[in-house]
């Protein structure tokens, strides 16, 4: 017995001693802030978990901790504002890089680019000493009219998490801490503050909480933004399930929970039930829930003290990884590498819908005169609405992109085609007319475009129509565009459609009229020249859409099962997992565009798609392999994506769900062999019952797809008990 317990004893030592020394920095770090918490008096520790300022919360200058910083991001680190109110603060150093929209990195399918966001993110924020950037955005894009829908990524949770993931790490991996953001199920800006979204457990496991989880777990986030909504009759700030079970037991977060602007509502309850830090829009900030209140909430005993050095031990540990952390870069503002990155990102969006007569890429020497229309060759996207804008350095329009492209060998002549005359300020009675054509306009733009061999209309929406605060109406093109796109599609038969906007629309007519359709977005400083060198074939296009495009509407599963935007101040999710084209697949609606859909400037094909074995059991890997050949004249990146679908399930799934996609570069001739892994608990359902996730035995499918409608390969395997 002696020599067992011997033996035993070492080997725990031996066991323990390894994690030990592999956590040891993460030991001394938490004795340290155990150390200072217990120098702290209760108001200190008060003062701490509560703004002081529009964009701050108070340290403890007697004990060096500094205060907390924090701006806005998703475009760019925005302009200075003044302590205490939104006014400019009228800097001349805060000029900043504007980098793509949420739904153009989304298109880009590419997690590098997001990677590549995040590095920028971060190197600017700490150029201007923000220790937390408010980014990224992703909630789901449930129903296509939210307005900030152009912020967020995807219809779809695997790829949503894939890029939230990078976005994190690029911005972390300067000290600076990303927020994501907004945790969860905030999927319409229409009564937001105080919207009550019923979600199913299953729905909210497999659709709106996977890229949260993927974002805390694998990009190791420092802070998460609450949500302004109720989920499931309580308000995310003090959701105790989402805050403490899920986010805080169960993944394990060791960060900051900091509350949307304004968005508390009570002391007690959000205290105890997971919110780390109270920010808002005004004071006086003593008054705010988590200031005088909590203080005498926890001398009366309602909020234990354990709950108050917990978040402040929080706090401490992300200052300790941001502004305190050795080692801190200096960071740097709107470099050319920055520019570079912009450029890099925005050129992988874009995405071709349309190329029937073979019009794109332009070719150069060829074209005499080009005619540019519309209102957004003209305009520039990096502020406007409600939300977080950028003072950008630079942003180059549609207009300047293409006059430095082709002006050498070209006549461009400008036309503005059409008002857009929308402002998200104004009331809707304000608004009215904004949605009608101006004939004087583009009579002006059809004179124009019958005298030129080129005709390139910009049009699309703009970031007043998509702003934060409100939902779009309809799904209408907005400021009379769609006449304006007729009568010059009717004069000039080399006419190319390029429409700007971060979201869904309803472009059926325009695609039955037009040959040549491309979609940009509030694709960042570089936009215009992004989109210059994919209309001249110096890039060719690679985008793959985010979301799917309806016919209509009523197409779509919140529309379609009237659940938006809501009954009594609720929105009841009804259609459960079937977001996006889960929903489409399903019910057979065929979209006009679907999820993951774009056209390249050369054609590949797929061959020899093979799993590793036949059969599996939980817990494996399932390591898929193919062959994609270009089949083209001109290299070419293809996104090659890979659902799964579940053959005779117990319960009810998607058609197809996307489980592993990758993005390559293909020269001409060439076939790349292609191996992605899916692990196979990554098949499971989540069963409401059992409050389990199921990795259900028998037989699937596995689809090599271009888009989620363009199946190319199909191949089987089996999952045992």
């Amino acid at each position: 017995m002696r020599i067992k317990y011997i033996i035993v004893s070492v080997a725990v030592l031996f066991l323990f001693g390894n994690v030990s020394a592999q956590n040891k920095k993460e030991v001394a770090l938490q004795a340290k802030i155990s150390n200072i918490i217990k120098k702290m008096t209760l108001e200190e520790k008060i003062e701490m978990i509560h703004g002081n300022a529009l964009f701050s919360s108070a340290g403890v200058p007697r004990l060096s901790i500094p205060e907390l910083t924090c701006d806005d991001g998703p475009l760019g680190v925005r302009e200075e504002i003044k302590r205490f109110d939104w006014a400019s603060a009228n800097w001349t150093t805060d000029s900043a890089t504007f980098l793509p929209n949420g739904s153009a990195i989304a298109a880009t399918w590419n997690p590098a680019m997001a990677h590549k966001y995040g590095v920028v993110i971060g190197e600017e924020a700490n150029a201007r000493k923000k220790n937390i950037m408010l980014a990224p955005a992703f909630n789901i894009c449930r129903m296509p009219l939210c307005g900030r829908t152009y912020e967020y990524y995807s219809e779809d949770p695997y790829l949503n998490g894939q890029l939230a993931i990078q976005s994190v790490k690029g911005i972390q991996s300067q000290h600076v801490a990303a927020c994501i953001k907004h945790f969860a199920a905030n999927n319409q800006e229409l009564n937001r503050d105080s919207v009550n979204t019923l979600v199913d457990e299953r729905a909210l496991r497999e659709i709106y909480l996977p890229a949260f989880k993927a974002a805390v777990q694998q990009g190791n986030a420092y802070t998460v933004m609450s949500a302004y909504n109720k989920l499931n009759g309580y308000w995310c700030s003090e959701n105790d399930f989402l805050l403490n079970k899920v986010l805080k037991n169960e993944w394990g977060f060791k960060g900051v929970v900091i509350s949307d602007w304004g968005g508390v509502h009570h002391t007690v309850a959000a205290a105890n039930n997971g919110l780390d830090i109270e920010m808002g829009s005004s004071g006086p900030y003593e008054q705010w829930y988590f200031a005088k209140p909590l203080l005498e909430a926890v001398k009366s005993g309602q909020v234990p003290v354990r709950t108050i050095d917990d978040k402040v031990s929080r706090i401490l540990w992300l200052m300790y990884h941001t502004s305190m952390s050795t080692n801190h870069p200096k960071g740097s503002i709107a470099t050319p590498a920055h520019a570079k990155a912009a450029y890099d990102i925005a050129s992988e969006s874009i995405v071709l819908l349309k190329n029937d007569a073979h019009l794109l890429p332009l070719k150069a020497v060829n074209i005499k005169s080009i005619a540019v229309i519309g209102d957004n060759a003209t305009r520039t996207f990096a502020s406007g609405g409600y939300g977080a804008g950028v003072k950008a350095k630079y942003e180059i329009t549609a207009l300047e992109g293409i006059r430095s492209r082709f002006g050498k060998t070209a006549e461009i002549k400008f036309a503005q085609g059409y008002k857009a005359s929308y402002s998200a300020s104004k009331t809707d009675a304000q608004n009215a007319g904004s949605d009608q054509p101006d004939q004087t306009l583009i009579n002006e733009a059809v004179t124009l475009a019958k005298t030129t061999d080129i005709a390139i209309l910009c049009v699309g929406s703009n970031r007043e129509y998509e702003s934060e605060g409100h939902d779009r109406k309809n799904l209408d093109l907005p400021f009379g565009e769609r006449a304006l796109v007729n009568a010059v599609s009717a004069v000039n038969p080399n006419t190319i459609i390029v429409i700007m906007a971060g979201a869904p629309y309803v472009l059926n007519e325009i695609d039955k009229s037009n040959h040549t359709i491309v979609w940009s977005w509030f694709n960042g400083s570089e936009a215009g020249n992004a989109l210059a060198d994919v209309l001249k074939g110096v890039v060719n296009p690679s985008g793959r859409l985010p979301f799917t495009f309806p016919v209509s509407l009523k197409d779509s599963p919140a529309s379609g099962l009237n659940t938006y935007p809501g009954n009594n101040m609720t929105a009841d999710y009804k259609e459960g997992i079937l977001v996006g084209y889960r929903w489409y697949d399903t019910k057979n609606i065929n979209p006009l565009y679907c999820f993951g859909y774009g056209l390249s400037y050369t054609n590949f094909t797929y061959t020899d798609l093979a799993t590793n074995k036949k059969a599996y059991k939980k817990g494996d890997k399932i390591t898929v392999s193919l062959k994609v050949k270009n089949t083209g004249a001109v290299a070419g990146k293809e996104v090659v994506q890979l659902y799964i679908s579940k053959l005779n399930s117990s319960v009810l799934r998607p058609g197809k769900e996307l489980k592993a996609f990758k993005k390559i570069m293909v020269a001409p001739g060439e076939t790349a062999a292609v191996s992605m892994n899916i692990d196979v608990n990554d098949l499971a359902y989540f069963d409401i019952k059992l409050r389990k996730w199921i990795v259900e035995p028998g037989q699937y499918k596995i689809l090599a797809a271009s888009s989620s409608k363009d199946i190319r390969q199909m191949a089987s395997f089996h999952i045992s008990r």
